[in-house]
């Protein structure tokens, strides 16, 4: 998928990540809370409006030397201000309740789709989109707190603008300017000063502040996976111990370092001329109004309360025209992670709506139905003839053959997670199934957690749990069932594997499929789980992948994956690309239940 970090998001793209939350089943209450919010920013505006009358009014009776009318102003500010303080307070209040609101419902529906279908196992096989995590976690924050105050604080400026800028254009009077012989006489002066004065501004911000939103795109991806080198040093603290890899972990997490140096170097800069040209254009317009306002003021045309009124409605323009410039880093940060935004959905749009060349369905005949598969890898490299064979229950089969030859990408076609390929695959309707990787999952929580997972802690009894902790040689793991850790850390590769084994007897599997889920075990205790299996699962299909020759005499069946002959009819001098085939026999073993009647190239 084209990387979006070298793109401009177009609106449309961006309304479709803002819109799903409005239409939604809580539209009526995030809706009801943004007009509450909305409200609450519109009358600050009137607020600031009643602020500008109150300013004639006071600096006039200063002026004046009215202490009656200056001591009716203080009152008259101080309701006001007790009035704009609780309004302010709760809109900020209610802005976060809608924030919070908004980004829980589109966390949910995020991870929703990036978990259903296994959208995110074939994400990380394609690459498509990279660091989901801060995806979901960094830049839907992001999404949702730069929406509500950048919207907002666009609606507020042009109410405002709305608002005073017939104000100003009453107040600043008329300007005659006497050009050649011809006297030029310009209404409402001041406003058209205001103008000229933002949209050079915003002009030059924008000029200056343009690489901003390419640099915060590649900050927030450079600092994610600068986090994920932290993180998976910790995750395999034991294995980089003693391989003693400190240094070049050291060295791999410098560089990664050193592209967050480098480029928060370049936002540096950037930010740097930005702020010189923000910064001056903040301050200059403070001193603005009045020197514009100046002569009329000196001529006796407007009192001193006339020129404060202008001063503040000047201002409140001035800030109004201003949005864009006030708003321009955050405005960068936003348009970053909604580009980031737009790639991830993008990638989870098109994981979920891969097409299965392998099709997968449920059948009534209570066997598995492998039919003419066809096993390639995600960049079209053909593994395997086509392949046709059946498991049916009770049936012990051993899969073999060399390292990368498909025999877990078997596996995984069966399991309905591989879409590379062709043929399809049928499964038992009703039938209980479980996959046991080489390298099992354990999540974080209590180790009654870890076991009963993907079921509920309280899937299954203690005295059951405590049964097969002692069968499966785990005793000492019996009083740490309510102990949280990161058991996939605490644990050892062989204590792992002997835990999944826990996990199968009490899931109990019609049809079992074992990855290699012995190879960290001495022969020992691989025959005595071996063993287990078979008494407690006398009915159960099982078949395994294991390169060690000692487990074959717990199956009867081998499918031995070998190379496919070369084609004798080929006269060209090409390499022909490795494609294997399955070769069925059966093996010597007592109480052997059958043998497929055929396994093999169709």
């Amino acid at each position: 998928m084209k990387s979006l970090s070298s793109e401009h998001t177009n609106w449309r793209a961006v309304w479709h990540l803002i819109k799903p939350y409005w239409s939604s089943e809580e539209k009526w209450k995030a809706r009801g809370l943004l007009v509450t919010v909305i409200g609450l920013a519109l009358g600050m505006v009137y607020l600031n409006v009643l602020f500008n009358d109150w300013n004639r009014d006071f600096y006039n009776a200063l002026e004046n030397k009215n202490f009656d009318a200056f001591k009716s102003q203080l009152w008259r500010f101080s309701y006001l201000a007790f009035i704009y303080i609780a309004v302010a307070i709760y809109r900020i209040y209610l802005t976060q309740a809608l924030e919070i609101k908004w980004r829980t419902w589109l966390t949910h529906q995020y991870m929703d789709e990036w978990l259903a279908n296994q959208a995110y196992y074939r994400i990380e096989q394609t690459r498509s989109a990279d660091n989901p995590d801060q995806r979901i976690a960094e830049d839907l924050r992001l999404l949702t707190n730069g929406s509500l105050s950048l919207s907002l604080g666009l609606l507020s400026s042009v109410v405002t603008l709305v608002s005073f800028i017939g104000i100003l254009w009453s107040v600043s009077g008329p300007l005659a300017l006497m050009l050649g012989d011809r006297e030029w006489v310009v209404p409402g002066y001041m406003v058209w000063f205001a103008i000229a004065y933002a949209g050079i501004g915003s002009l030059l911000v924008w000029w200056i502040g343009r690489p901003l939103v390419e640099q915060e795109f590649h900050q927030q991806r450079f600092e994610a996976d600068f986090r994920f080198g932290l993180i998976r040093i910790r995750e395999n603290a034991e294995s980089v111990a003693l391989y003693r890899g400190e240094s070049q972990e050291h060295i791999q997490l410098t560089s990664r370092f050193e592209r967050i140096r480098a480029n928060w170097w370049n936002i540096m800069i950037t930010t740097k001329r930005l702020n010189i040209a923000s910064t001056f254009y903040a301050q200059f317009a403070t001193i603005f109004p009045f020197l514009v306002g100046a002569p009329r003021y000196f001529s006796g045309a407007i009192t001193l309360g006339g020129l404060m009124q202008i001063s503040s409605a000047f201002g409140q323009v001035q800030e109004a025209l201003s949005w864009f410039i006030n708003a321009f880093s955050a405005l960068a940060s936003w348009k970053a992670s909604v580009n980031r935004l737009a790639g991830f959905h993008a990638a989870v749009d098109q994981a979920r709506g891969q097409e299965f060349g392998i099709s997968v369905t449920r059948n009534n005949v209570g066997a598995i139905l492998i039919d003419k598969v066809t096993l390639r890898l995600p960049n079209g490299h053909t593994l395997t003839t086509p392949l046709t064979a059946e498991i049916h229950i009770g049936q012990h089969i051993l899969v073999s053959g060399p390292s990368g030859c498909g025999k877990s990408t078997l596996f995984r076609a069966i399991a309905d997670i591989w879409p590379y390929g062709a043929g399809s695959v049928e499964i038992p309707k009703k039938a209980r199934i479980l996959f046991l990787p080489q390298r099992g999952y354990l999540p974080i929580g209590t180790l009654r957690e870890a076991i009963a997972y993907p079921a509920p802690e309280s899937a299954y009894k203690d005295l059951a749990v405590l049964h097969y902790l002692d069968l499966c040689k785990l005793p000492h793991l019996k009083d740490k069932l309510d102990l949280p850790d990161n058991w996939s850390q605490r644990l050892s590769p062989g204590e792992q594997q002997r835990l999944a084994f826990v996990r199968v007897l009490l899931t109990r599997p019609q049809i079992l499929f074992l990855d290699e889920a012995t190879s960290a075990l001495d022969g020992a205790t691989e025959d005595a789980l071996y063993e287990l299996v078979m008494k407690e699962l006398p009915e159960a299909a099982i078949v395994s992948i294991a390169h060690r020759e000692a487990v074959a005499k717990y199956h009867h069946i081998r499918w031995q994956f070998v190379p496919e002959p070369p084609d004798p009819v080929r006269t060209d001098d090409e390499p022909q690309a490795t494609r294997y085939t399955i070769l069925a026999s059966t093996l010597q073993r007592q109480g052997a239940k059958g043998t497929n009647e055929y396994a093999g190239k169709e």
